[in-house]
């Protein structure tokens, strides 16, 4: 019987989640707990790689994440950004995100339709003569650096921000009956919070093949996966595993 879940992510933002339709559908406690939080690296960490922001003349940008700890940094820096400054965005959201920090009309802004950095190549080859800096996280593949390595493009990668487990309290209480993780850093956190988990009945479900991999890898038993062809999203399989569990 499923009756607590605790979702490793924040609270959904809309009360027109579908998590909130699952949970009063399916009469069960949902809790959104991260296992994992974002924080930026000091002024003084930053210097350590010897990047001067202002050699470069774009800043490609894959998430909210790195637009926040870019500017963040540039303050502490003392860092004016210039007025021509280009922002290349892997979807509009995050360009949009922009208008955060700066002007958005004085500015040059492109982004992409799709979330992958592929879609914005068109734009970056047609500015090739631009020096292009990513900002980006601790954990990070070379996907970028080798896509911009390609077509010849002047181009550095930073480390802005890092990953880090969200540790448990003492007096936080753990008594669930499913767990959902979204990333392998999340099965890492669980493992680094409660080092002599037992799984026992708790079920576990996971999104992503790559989180699935790391949940078994780390001896954890996979109760429920997405995306699948028959559920595309994590809540349409929770919404059909609560069922065939509860019935």
């Amino acid at each position: 019987m499923i009756k607590k879940i605790l979702v490793s992510q924040p609270k959904p933002a809309s009360d027109k989640s579908p998590y909130f339709e699952i949970a009063s559908k399916r009469n069960v406690e949902l809790v959104f707990r991260p296992f994992i939080k974002v924080e930026g690296l000091s002024a003084k960490e930053f210097r350590q790689q010897k990047v001067n922001i202002l050699d470069y003349t774009a800043i490609i940008f894959t998430s909210r994440n790195a637009i926040d700890h870019f500017f963040i940094l540039c303050k502490e820096l003392r860092i004016n950004i210039p007025e021509d400054m280009k922002y290349f965005c892997i979807t509009e959201t995050i360009a949009l995100y922009i208008q955060k920090y700066v002007q958005y009309r004085k500015r040059k802004v492109f982004f992409g339709s799709t979330g992958k950095i592929d879609d914005l190549l068109p734009a970056m080859i047609k500015h090739k003569t631009e020096k292009y800096l990513t900002p980006l996280s601790d954990v990070h593949n070379d996907e970028i650096s080798n896509l911009l390595d390609s077509k010849k493009l002047v181009h550095k990668e930073v480390v802005m921000y890092r990953t880090v487990s969200n540790d448990f309290k003492p007096e936080e209480k753990f008594d669930y009956d499913m767990l959902i993780f979204f990333s392998p850093s999340g099965i890492q956190a669980l493992s680094k919070n409660f080092p002599n988990f037992e799984q026992k009945d708790i079920a576990i479900g996971t999104f992503g093949p790559t989180t699935a991999k790391a949940a078994k890898d780390a001896g954890l038993r996979v109760d429920m996966e997405a995306p699948s062809s028959k559920y595309p999203s994590i809540t349409a399989a929770l919404d059909h595993f609560i069922a065939e569990k509860n019935q």
